[in-house]
């Protein structure tokens, strides 16, 4: 169990910093949002909108929140991969319909059944969010569960 662990850490942390690293390009530089306010609202998922009034502490509670996801993410791709081998077979296919899973459940179960909760998607909101779900989360993920599926499985 440790490897998967330890494959899960490695899959989710390379996958989750392109993705925040994505995100911070993007909304952060971008489209002027700022760094920290990207961060904080990973945090508003656990405090809604004091998130924003919290600085430091809430932008690190977001990263720190961000990664877990990413790591949880990994843990079920490595997992799932023990009794599915395609999925370790076919990693850069199954890391992209993996990261349309993702995009999916975090798009439209896990932030509306946060303190976020429901907002209406827009087209261009969606397409931002899905980008780096189906090219850096979900086929990080899936390349560390092959590269290391000898020691894994």
């Amino acid at each position: 169990m440790r490897k998967h662990l330890v494959t899960a850490a490695l899959g989710g942390g390379i996958g989750g910093l392109l993705d925040i690293t994505y995100a911070v390009v993007l909304w952060g530089v971008i489209l002027k949002a700022g760094a920290i306010t990207i961060l904080q609202s990973v945090a508003s998922g656990w405090l809604g909108k004091a998130a924003y009034d919290g600085g430091a502490a809430t932008a690190a509670l977001g990263l720190a929140t961000h990664f877990f996801i990413a790591w949880c993410m990994a843990l079920v791709y490595v997992l799932a991969a023990t009794k599915l081998p395609v999925l370790v077979h076919r990693p850069i296919v199954m890391g992209v319909i993996y990261g349309f899973i993702l995009f999916v459940v975090m798009n439209f179960v896990v932030v509306p059944l946060s303190a976020i909760g429901w907002r209406e998607p827009t087209p261009m909101g969606l397409l931002r969010a899905l980008i780096p779900h189906i090219i850096f989360v979900g086929p990080v993920i899936a390349w560390f569960a092959a590269r290391r599926a000898r020691v894994v499985l």
